[in-house]
Order: C-alpha cells, then sequence, then structure tokens
C-alpha cells in the first residue's frame, strides 16, 4: 500500500500497489464506488459481487480502483481484505461528497457514492469511473427540490462518467434538462437513447452517439481542453438479454406513486417504496438485471479507460 496527500488536498490517499504502478505507467484505471458493497447484497453475496465488478474492469483492460474511506484516509484501491471488510462489516455509512469532511476529520469507515467516489478520483489522477446508474433529478422535484448531489458532482469533478444512464423511477426528462444547463456533455456509446439503467431506453434521444472508442477518448480530452472542469457522461445500455421492459417498469411506478400518494408516504421513503414495488412487478428480475447492469458498466468503463489511455499515449 502507498500512502501520499492527494494533488490538490491534504487528506492522505492511500492506493494499493497495483493501482499506483498503473498511474504511475499511465495505464487505464477505473474507479469504482464502495456504497455497492455496503448497500447492496447481504454478505457474502456483496463481497462476491464486487469481485466480480473488479473483475469486468480487467476484462475491459483496465485496472479497477474501488473507493472506500478508512481512518481518515480515503482508499484508492481495495485489497481483497478490504472487500471482506467492508462486506461484513455492518452499519458502514454511505457517504456523499457533503460527507466527506466530516467522516474523514471523523476517522471513522464510510463507503462512498457516485459523488463522493468522483471527488476521491479527480484527487488520485484518475480518468475514468464506472457506475450502474447515477442518481438524477426526482419526479416532483419542482416541489421537492429532490436532486440528487451525484448532477451537481457533475459540474464540479473532471472525471470521464460511464452508466448505464439512471433508474426511470427519477425524472429523467429534467435529469437530462439539468445536464444540458450545466453543460456536462452526454455520449451515448453505440445505441441512439439515453438508457434507463436495467431497461435498454427511457425513450429520450442522447443528444451525441459515438461508437468508436478512440474518438470517445478525443471528445472527452477535447472537453477537458477547453478548459472545462466538469465530468463527461457516457452511457452504454444494458444487453438486450439482461434488459427489462420499460412499459412494465413504468406502470408499477405509476401504480407505486399512486400508493404512496395515498399512504402519505414522502420524502426519500417514496424512492424506497417504488423500489419494492418494482421488485414485486418484476417478480426479482430486477437484482438479477441490476447485477448484470454492474458488471457490464465496469467492463465498458475499462474498455473506454483503456482507449483513452492510448489516446494520451499517441497525442503527447
Amino acid at each position: 500500500m502507498t500512502t501520499q496527500p492527494g494533488a490538490h488536498s491534504p487528506v492522505p490517499l492511500v492506493f494499493t500497489d497495483e493501482v499506483a504502478a498503473a498511474l504511475a505507467a499511465g495505464d487505464p484505471v477505473v474507479a469504482l464506488e464502495s456504497n455497492v458493497i455496503t448497500h447492496g447484497l447481504p454478505y457474502p453475496d456483496n463481497a462476491a459481487t464486487a469481485r466480480k465488478v473488479e473483475e469486468a474492469v480487467r476484462v475491459g483492460g483496465a485496472v479497477p480502483a474501488t473507493i472506500g474511506i478508512d481512518g481518515g484516509r480515503i482508499l484508492v484501491g481495495m485489497t481483497d481484505k478490504d472487500i471482506e471488510r467492508f462486506a461484513a462489516t455492518a452499519g458502514i455509512p454511505k457517504v456523499s461528497s457533503r460527507d466527506l469532511p466530516v467522516v474523514l476529520a471523523a476517522g471513522g469507515l464510510g463507503a462512498t457514492t457516485v459523488a463522493s467516489s468522483l471527488v476521491a478520483a479527480e484527487l488520485a489522477g484518475i480518468a475514468f469511473f464506472a457506475s450502474a446508474g447515477i442518481g438524477g433529478v426526482h419526479r416532483g422535484a419542482e416541489t421537492t427540490m429532490d436532486i440528487s448531489s451525484d448532477l451537481i458532482q457533475f459540474t464540479r469533478s473532471k472525471v470521464a462518467v460511464v452508466c448505464a444512464g439512471a433508474k426511470k423511477i427519477l425524472d429523467l426528462g429534467l435529469t437530462m434538462e439539468f445536464l444540458e444547463t450545466h453543460c456536462v456533455p452526454v455520449i451515448s456509446y453505440g445505441f441512439d437513447d439515453f438508457p434507463a439503467f436495467y431497461c435498454r431506453s427511457s425513450g429520450l434521444r442522447a443528444p451525441h452517439r459515438l461508437d468508436d472508442e478512440a474518438l470517445i477518448a478525443r471528445a472527452v480530452d477535447t472537453h477537458w481542453g477547453l478548459g472545462n472542469d466538469s465530468a463527461v457522461l457516457i452511457t452504454s445500455p444494458t444487453t438486450q438479454e439482461d434488459a427489462i421492459d420499460g412499459d412494465q417498469i413504468e406502470a408499477a411506478i405509476a401504480e407505486a406513486l399512486a400508493a404512496a400518494e395515498r399512504d402519505g408516504i414522502r420524502g426519500g421513503a417514496v424512492t424506497k417504496y417504488v423500489m419494492r414495488a418494482v421488485d414485486r412487478a418484476t417478480e426479482g428480475r430486477s437484482a438479477q438485471a441490476n447485477m448484470a447492469v454492474l458488471v457490464h458498466t465496469a467492463e465498458v468503463g475499462g474498455r473506454l479507460a483503456a482507449a483513452h489511455a492510448e489516446y494520451r499515449r499517441e497525442n503527447r
């Protein structure tokens, strides 16, 4: 393990030897969130899932760097022992970017979300991050102001984000509007539409489609070369065989939202209520589809990070 201060922060970063060597050599690295380990499946399935996701990054041609918080330090890459510890320890808090200073100062364990992982990735000099799906603008946000911190962090972190879009329980139209307003490029890789997590299409056309990995790499560096300090969002839909029908999901969401309103469920409790309804409507298929999305986006992230590293070698 290698410990050093962040490039722009006194917060210590702890790199695994593999991640440190890859970054020093200019080899591709993909950052991953640890929230998937602590707030996903029960133990030991959560540990197995984390290993599958890391292996998918390797299959794509890059080195995985799962991000975590431990004892006032940011872990940039986890050893197998770290993964096991995070998976088996109950009560590890979910840490978004707003929570980072408090949790780091307190010195405990913390599992990173998309937003906090982007902060860590940029400090560590990692250009790519992969996640199954991003947060977005929630339905009814015009009255609740419920907007994911992921979107805000995209405007602040110089990292390319690879994902399968966002879940249909969100207002995906407003999510796209937010990204446009804040000048965050959205590129759909090999597909016309903005995907909706384990549904291949949200029904919304992506602003840009690129099919060539080297061209995506050039677009990412061109965005930053123009002086932007924000993310580039690259989406890739789950495979046809792993996808769930969007109309079925939308019907379940509409029914669940009406029931939540009738039962007086408010705030953050609505999301959990709706997700449970979707799980019931798909008779458990959503959990399997969730795993498939995680693995798929990790592999795509590895491929795109590898193409980006090659592009930089050839153009420097």
